[in-house]
């Protein structure tokens, strides 16, 4: 059984929610926020979906297997911490870029390392939401 209203509202949520969790994964190197918060917020806005629409819809919508954002996010904050090693610095020390970029300003690895939080939060929070409603 499924609910009309959440089917609908879901859909104007679904990008909002989206959005905001880029907002925090972006805001959170310099300020409070980021990865961890934002994986959180786009597991609830797939959770919703899943929800009103199902488990199989809700993994079609997702269109990536949730291992698979896990082993990715496993993967860039390790990158994060190993890329100081290469220039003799220890592991997860802070490298800033000198050239500002667009929208975020001076970008660095703990923007990488919170990339790698929100991939994991991301996709162990739905590994366990999918796991849950197939039941």
């Amino acid at each position: 059984m499924h609910s009309v209203i959440l089917a609908t509202a879901i859909r104007l949520l679904l990008p909002l929610m989206l959005l905001f969790s880029l907002f925090l994964l972006l805001r959170g190197h310099n300020e409070p926020g980021g990865g961890f918060v934002g994986g959180l917020v786009v597991a609830a806005a797939f959770a919703l979906y899943t929800l009103a629409h199902g488990e199989k819809e809700g993994r079609r919508m997702l269109r990536v297997d949730p291992l698979r954002l896990v082993a990715s996010g496993l993967l860039v904050a390790l990158v994060s911490g190993l890329l100081p090693m290469l220039g003799g610095l220890p592991f997860l020390t802070a490298l800033w870029s000198s050239v500002p970029a667009p929208v975020i300003g001076h970008a660095g690895t703990p923007l990488l390392f919170d990339l790698g939080v929100y991939l994991l939060v991301a996709g162990m929070s739905l590994l366990i939401i999918f796991t849950l409603m197939e039941e």
